[in-house]
């Protein structure tokens, strides 16, 4: 009966609100005030905290596989939003309040994910979800999360379902930062046909959110400059990719695309080599990590992998970042193997961009409304490169990339290789890439 009643209620105020705009731009009501009486009032909800907030603290929370075998993701992905909580926390919080952080292993379960989605909303009352984690548990959980209201605040994947150009009511509480699956198929197939002139692309795609919703990009993309695609598709869980890599390596593709998360993007590669593949490989954002290329690494004396990336730690003379040294002295007291980290890097962004909310927030009342409106205000900067405009309802993610290169570093007197995936082209949006701007 509480979880239906917090639901419920909340389902209403939404309703309300959305009812009242219509009416309170008929009257021209100002930012924050509702209709009664047929006249323009302080609208009294914009005083009263949301739950998870007191005069000291604000309780966030997600859950994220911190065990099993995505753990090498969600581990030091929770390391950097516990960083730049700390970092926080540590110079006095936000207008007086500290931040506690809540999370829960779901293992990249769904189900789990399921479970801790409620227990997060409805027994530890989290003011909003910060970094919430995997395809699997956003799927599962994104439309609940909504009709509750609650501010979820960048998400661990780029499924379909988050993109939404003129999000209204409830959905202005989704934040998503990092690109969204289709606007990255796009960004790739741009990438081929200008780095490396093709015209005829291999893509291997999962049958889940991922795989899938990049394919529409590269199709969407591919019909665009006329270029032809051979298209396979494989399981999600499967573990033997030989007959799709077979099939794009006997027709003479010069680029392949794999639309595939962390573990059957590492399947699919390996099946394209041991296929006899040459050409060019290009993979997914997610996968841009040292992790990825240890692997796969045996692969890169017969062809090279790229990576779409969001990420920039550079500035225009190549020198380190001043954000992303901070980052490095922060995540380094968590654990100083994080520092090369993306996920951790990942992790940082999602703190930083719910801090954000948080500081132009300030003294006012710290509640759901004006939380959201406070994000919409102008773009949100991306302490590691770029920025995201959520203005007028927009929610479409980051949608400037750059490319990355897989790289082996021979180690020295006994020392172990080192991987990384070192850049190859600028952050460019796709008119950039293609010469159009």
């Amino acid at each position: 009966m509480k979880k239906l009643f917090l639901v419920v209620s909340i389902f209403i105020v939404g309703v309300g609100l959305t009812a009242c705009t219509v009416e309170k731009d008929e009257l021209n009501c100002a930012e924050g005030q509702i209709i009664e009486d047929d006249a323009c009032i302080n609208d009294p909800a914009l005083d009263v905290v949301s739950q998870g907030v007191t005069d000291t603290v604000v309780k966030v929370g997600n859950s994220a596989a911190t065990s099993g075998a995505l753990a090498f993701v969600g581990t030091p992905y929770n390391a950097g939003i516990q960083a730049y909580f700390d970092m926080v926390n540590d110079a006095g919080g936000v207008a007086g309040r500290t931040i506690d952080f809540v999370t829960y292993d779901d293992e990249f379960n769904p189900a789990n994910g399921v479970t801790y989605a409620e227990k997060l909303l409805m027994d530890d009352q989290v003011f909003a979800f910060v970094g919430h984690f995997g395809t699997p548990t956003v799927g599962a959980t994104l439309e609940y999360l909504i009709e509750a209201g609650i501010p979820q605040v960048y998400y661990a994947t780029g499924i379909s379902a988050l993109f939404n150009e003129e999000a209204t009511g409830n959905e202005r509480a989704s934040f998503p930062v990092q690109p969204i699956y289709d606007a990255e198929g796009q960004v790739m197939v741009a990438r081929a046909t200008a780095e490396f002139s093709a015209t005829k692309i291999g893509v291997i795609y999962t049958n889940d959110d991922a795989g899938k919703g990049i394919l529409n990009g590269v199709e969407i993309e591919a019909a665009n400059q006329s270029i032809t695609l051979v298209i396979e598709q494989v399981a999600a869980t499967a573990t033997d990719m030989s007959a799709a890599a077979l099939s794009l390596f006997s027709q003479g593709v010069d680029v392949v695309i794999v639309a595939a998360n962390q573990i059957p993007a590492e399947i699919a590669v390996k099946a394209l080599n041991a296929a006899g593949n040459t050409s060019p490989v290009i993979v997914s954002y997610v996968n841009a990590s040292p992790t990825f290329i240890a692997n796969v690494s045996d692969v890169l004396a017969n062809f090279d992998i790229y990576s779409s990336a969001w990420i920039n730690i550079f500035n225009d003379d190549a020198s380190l970042t001043d954000e992303y040294t901070l980052f490095v002295t922060e995540v380094s007291k968590i654990d100083a193997a994080y520092a090369a980290n993306p996920y951790a890097m990942a992790g940082w962004i999602a703190a930083a961009f719910f801090v954000e909310g948080l500081e132009r927030v300030g003294t006012e009342t710290l509640n759901w409304t004006n939380f959201i409106n406070a994000m919409e205000e102008a773009p949100v900067v991306n302490p590691l490169g770029g920025s995201v405009d959520f203005a007028d309802g927009r929610r479409a993610g980051t949608q400037s990339m750059s490319l990355l290169k897989a790289t082996i570093i021979p180690g020295t007197d006994g020392a172990d290789d080192s991987y990384l995936f070192s850049s190859f082209k600028p952050m460019e949006t796709i008119d950039e890439i293609l010469g159009n701007e």
